[in-house]
């Protein structure tokens, strides 16, 4: 079930925001995780017995943690389940696949392993829950019940943004959600599935053409790295935004995940704008841990390049998000060479560098496999004998709507001035547009069967 489904829109949303008015403050992380754990099985009906062993799992490795006894043991206990989960339902398969490369183990079978939605999202916020109680940031919860809903909760579960559990432990304790919040929450509902319905899904079926061609030309072959480029960032924020507005309409306050990333001078800024959230996470709990910068140079460049391999590795079970990951800390290492101060000298020539490198990188990141994407590259740089026509790709409404995607993904936010952003905020004006968009929305729904969000497989 996505956000933007008729049977969430019409029938799950009401339904929860109804019931959770109905049962009362008392009840509602009960109702909310019920709710949630049904949002979860709704596309996975046996896997959500997962879900809920993973909860219990890391509930009760919590508790033991807090006794104080043995609390490293069991540090490693729960983080070692949780990896042995990810591994097993994710990454089984491609570790199987690399050992059929030697020739005695060509054999091996694939063991069929279905992917559960959300995996890593769910998993790396458990992994922070037990890790917070060994650290002694947070209590362990005695009540199952708020851990539950904490991993299991619907609006980021299926793909983030990655929460921590004590910038939520105060909330589920006592927040007291109104009207105000309810509104600000839906207006920014609105908008993230503005976003996705009425921009990304439209520049989809441009970066899908593209990539789908053999031999796409130069020319094609950039508006469809281009197009994949501005829909990736609008489904996923729009993702996100949904998600932080579902979490305000009951009351709470998630974490930015998006802070207009192509507006970046260097690949350094760019994963502070980036889904936030997953950087904090290995910042906090993969680079200080190795040490971060506080060993020396050498060790300093072993560590990000160690946090970007496993941030290509997170996104997916293939050299390619393996690669990606990599490439991005071959640039961040660049920058901390040198690259960064001379780049610094030019705002227009950094932020377009930058741009140019993300937007390579992405092809990595869409194409299928890394043989598609070297010829995905050749064609973007070598020009062909024939080449399609960029009107096979994209008609006159999508390179309008492509446009004004770009003017809306940075130089907008760049131009407009804070007051005029802080007028615009809560007025007549921007009630009447985000009821414009929701029309538009739900009539481009009602039109369209291709509504899938890029992240969830991840």
């Amino acid at each position: 079930m996505v956000f933007s489904s008729a049977i969430f829109l019409w029938i799950f949303l009401p339904v929860v925001v109804l019931g959770n008015l109905l049962v009362g403050k008392k009840m509602s992380n009960l109702f909310l995780l019920l709710s949630s754990l049904i949002f979860y099985a709704w596309g996975e009906p046996v896997l959500v017995v997962l879900m809920i062993f993973s909860i219990l799992w890391n509930w009760a490795a919590g508790l033991m943690i807090g006794k104080g006894s043995r609390k490293k043991l069991w540090l490693v206990l729960g983080v070692g389940g949780d990896l042995l989960l990810l591994f097993t339902f994710k990454y089984i398969g491609f570790f199987l696949s690399l050992l059929r490369v030697i020739p005695v183990l060509k054999d091996i079978p694939d063991p069929g392993v279905r992917l559960p939605i959300g995996i890593s999202f769910f998993t790396f916020q458990a992994i922070s829950y037990i890790a917070d109680v060994y650290r002694e940031r947070v209590k362990p919860s005695a009540d199952p019940l708020p851990v539950a809903l904490y991993i299991s909760f619907f609006p980021q579960l299926i793909a983030g943004p990655i929460v921590q559990y004590r910038t939520v432990e105060e909330q589920l304790r006592t927040r007291k959600p109104g009207a105000a919040d309810f509104a600000d929450g839906f207006r920014r509902f609105l908008y993230g599935l503005g976003k996705k319905v009425l921009i990304a899904n439209v520049l989809a079926g441009c970066a899908d053409k593209a990539f789908s061609m053999e031999v796409p030309g130069v020319l094609p072959a950039w508006i469809g790295a281009l197009a994949y480029t501005l829909q990736i960032y609008y489904d996923f924020s729009g993702y996100s935004d949904m998600a932080l507005g579902l979490g305000r309409m009951f009351g709470f306050s998630f974490p930015e995940n998006f802070s207009y990333p192509y507006l970046s001078r260097s690949i350094s800024e760019f994963w502070r704008r980036w889904h936030i959230t997953l950087g904090a996470w290995f910042r906090e709990y993969v680079y200080i841990p190795l040490g971060g910068n506080r060993k020396g140079k050498g060790r300093t460049l072993i560590n990000l390049l160690i946090v970007f391999f496993l941030t290509g590795l997170w996104h997916g079970a293939d050299l390619s998000f393996v690669l990606w990951g990599l490439y991005h800390g071959f640039f961040s290492l660049l920058e901390r060479a040198g690259l960064k101060k001379l780049l610094d000298k030019s705002r227009i020539l950094s932020g377009l560098g930058c741009f140019v490198v993300v937007l390579l990188g992405w092809v990595l990141f869409r194409a299928e496999n890394l043989g598609a994407a070297f010829a995905y590259y050749r064609a973007m740089f070598v020009p062909a004998a024939e080449s399609a026509s960029i009107l096979r790709l994209c008609d006159g409404k999508t390179f309008a709507i492509g446009a004004a995607a770009l003017i809306g993904a940075g130089p907008l936010q760049a131009i407009v001035p804070q007051k005029l952003k802080e007028k615009w905020k809560g007025s007549a004006a921007e009630a009447l547009f985000v009821l414009v968009v929701l029309g538009y929305s739900l009539a481009a729904l009602a039109a369209e069967s291709y509504n899938p969000f890029i992240y969830f497989q991840f």
